[in-house]
C-alpha cells in the first residue's frame, strides 16, 4: 500500500482467475473500480457459478454476504482477520500427521453482527511460518484439501505480477474511465488468446515465450509462429 498524490487517482482490478489442474489458470471475469471503493462491494458480482469454489483474500470479507452466498448454495473460502470475533461450536479431529493446527465449526462476529450460518475455521501455517485463519462453508472436504485450495489462490498474485511485468501496463494512455477500462481489458484479452494458442497447440512454451515469438514473427506467415510455439524446426 502507498500514498497517492491529491491530483492523481488510482484504479483496482477485481479479477476472477480460474485455476485448473496441472497448474493452468486463466482470467475469466474482470471488474475495474476506483481505488477508494471497498473490495467487498464487488464480491457478489464475481460469484455466479455454483459448481465452483470461490477463494478470495480478506479484503472481500463481509459476513452478511457470506450468509447470503451460503443460503444460495455457493461455496467460499476466505482468509479471516486475526481480530475477528469467533464463537467455537465444535472441534473436528485432525489426523496425526496433519499440517493443519486446528479445524473447528464456528459462528463469526459479535452478538450484534454475527453470521446466521455455521462456518468452518481452519488454522494453518503459511510458507513463512505465519498462522492463517481460513474460513469456509465446505464441510465435506478434508482440512488438508481446504488448505491446499487456499494455497492455489497464490496463482492470482503471480498473474498480477505477470501483468505488471509483461503486459506493458506501465502507464495509462488515456485518463477517462473508458480509456483505462479498454487498455486493461485489451491486455487481458491478449493474455487469454495466448493461453488459447498454448492449449490448442499443446505447446510446452510459456505464455511469455509465445508472446515474444508473436512479436518476432508479426509480419511473417502464421505457420512460422505456430511452428516456433510447437517447438518444431522450421525448414
Amino acid at each position: 500500500m502507498g500514498t497517492v498524490p491529491q491530483n492523481k487517482s488510482g484504479v483496482k482490478l477485481h479479477l476472477r482467475l480460474v485455476f485448473m489442474e496441472k497448474g493452468n489458470s486463466y482470467p475469466e471475469k474482470a471488474v475495474i473500480t476506483m481505488a477508494k471503493e471497498h473490495d467487498r462491494g464487488q464480491l457478489e458480482i464475481m460469484v455466479d457459478d455454483k459448481e465452483c469454489m470461490y477463494v478470495f483474500d480478506r479484503g472481500y470479507l463481509d459476513y452478511e454476504r457470506f450468509d447470503r452466498m451460503t443460503d444460495d448454495g455457493y461455496f467460499l473460502l476466505s482468509r479471516l482477520r486475526k481480530n475477528a470475533v469467533i464463537r467455537e461450536v465444535y472441534d473436528f479431529k485432525l489426523p496425526e500427521d496433519s499440517n493443519v493446527l486446528s479445524d473447528q465449526m464456528v459462528l463469526i462476529g459479535t452478538t450484534q453482527n454475527r453470521t446466521e450460518n455455521y462456518f468452518r475455521l481452519l488454522r494453518v501455517l503459511d510458507s513463512k511460518g505465519n498462522e492463517l485463519q481460513l474460513l469456509t462453508n465446505r464441510f465435506d472436504l478434508s482440512a488438508e484439501e481446504i488448505s491446499e485450495m487456499y494455497k492455489s489462490r497464490w496463482a492470482i498474485e503471480l498473474f498480477f505480477k505477470w501483468i505488471k511485468q509483461h503486459l506493458s501496463i506501465k502507464k495509462f494512455y488515456g485518463q477517462s474511465e473508458w480509456a483505462i477500462h479498454n487498455q486493461v481489458f485489451i491486455a487481458l484479452i491478449v493474455f487469454c488468446l495466448h493461453v488459447l494458442v498454448q492449449l490448442e497447440t499443446k505447446s510446452k512454451r510459456k505464455t511469455l515465450q509465445i508472446s515474444r515469438y508473436l512479436r518476432a514473427a508479426l509480419w511473417k506467415p502464421a505457420h512460422i509462429w505456430l511452428r516456433k510455439i510447437e517447438g518444431k524446426t522450421i525448414p
